[in-house]
């Protein structure tokens, strides 16, 4: 027997449309993309170029980094 939470289903959906956003995001971008979680069940992309250093705040609710995939070398 299989319970399904829909709870659990929003937060899944929310951290995949962040993920998908940092990746089609990341393709743009020298910097890494980051998943954060800010609330429980909330999730946002950050770029790290957007930070000089990233606050340990922010570290701290990290959750995913997809790296940036552009590259100035040639």
């Amino acid at each position: 027997m299989q319970i399904n939470s829909t709870a659990a289903h929003a937060d899944a959906a929310a951290y995949l449309a962040a993920l998908a956003f940092a990746e089609r995001r990341a393709l743009h971008s020298f910097f890494d993309q980051h998943v954060i979680e800010d609330q429980p069940g909330h999730y946002v992309t950050i770029d790290e170029g957007d930070y000089d250093a990233l606050p340990m705040t922010l570290i701290d609710q990290v959750v995913h980094t997809v790296p940036g995939r552009m590259s100035d070398e040639y």
